[in-house]
């Protein structure tokens, strides 16, 4: 069964709208921990602007199933990861200006830093995944500079189908047919599969389908839901779209 890792960015990017002490995202990740969420996840980005240090602080110390922390590949970054120890670190390409990850991690094109900062964080015992796109030699890196897990970007499989699936739809089969390739390739190497990027409830299903992957990272679809019908209806609607 696919796990659900739920991604509250989000409700602390609202909570910074205002520069108020709420919405908290530490709150909304006890309700999605009570709603069945497998684990939780935050970006905590250069510019802080949504998760700050603080939030982490606390996650780590409330967070009762497991926590993730998406980080660019920076001595700083690395360097409080050290210190929080989350369970899982994943390393993330990061720009100035973007409004969301714009592509998975190029692992070939930056080997040499990204190596060294798995080693470190191995070292003191976390565990390591990177976010690539479904790219075979992308996967095949990834297993070279000592990742023990890989997150599938799945962007391009849901700008295939925004508004829901559409099975016949070419570029859906092709999208679909990458990610289930990348999925596979990566198994094979022995790496954990995990995937997300864009996910909705009306997409989610045919990615949670893939055998190799083990769990989905999914954040604003759920975040927007749940600021109209709660946030652990939202996570129990996603597990249910997911058919966990």
């Amino acid at each position: 069964m696919t796990k659900l890792g739920v991604n509250v960015d989000h409700i602390a990017t609202v909570r910074q709208a205002r520069q108020a002490p709420e919405p908290d995202p530490v709150a909304a990740a006890l309700l999605a921990e009570l709603a069945g969420a497998d684990g939780i996840t935050v970006h905590i980005r250069g510019d802080l602007r949504h998760i700050n240090e603080r939030d982490i602080r606390l996650l780590r110390e409330v967070v009762t199933t497991r926590l993730n922390i998406e980080m660019a590949v920076t001595r700083e970054m690395i360097d409080f990861a050290l210190e929080v120890h989350p369970d899982t670190v994943t390393l993330v390409p990061e720009r100035d200006g973007e409004v969301t990850t714009e592509g998975g991690l190029d692992v070939i094109g930056n080997a040499k830093p990204i190596a060294a900062a798995i080693d470190r964080l191995k070292k003191a015992g976390l565990e390591v995944s990177v976010f690539i796109d479904p790219q075979l030699d992308q996967i095949e890196r990834s297993s070279a500079v000592g990742a023990e897990m890989i997150e599938i970007n799945t962007a391009a499989y849901a700008e295939a189908v925004p508004k829901g699936l559409k099975e016949s739809d070419p570029a859906f089969q092709r999208e679909l047919e990458k990610v289930r390739v990348a999925a596979h390739s990566a198994d094979d190497l022995d790496l954990r599969v995990l995937a997300g990027h864009g996910l909705t409830y009306r997409n989610v299903r045919p990615i949670s389908n893939i055998a190799e992957i083990i769990e989905l990272n999914i954040g604003h679809n759920i975040i927007a839901r749940a600021t109209l019908m709660g946030m652990e209806q939202a996570v129990r609607e996603m597990l249910k779209a997911m058919g966990a």
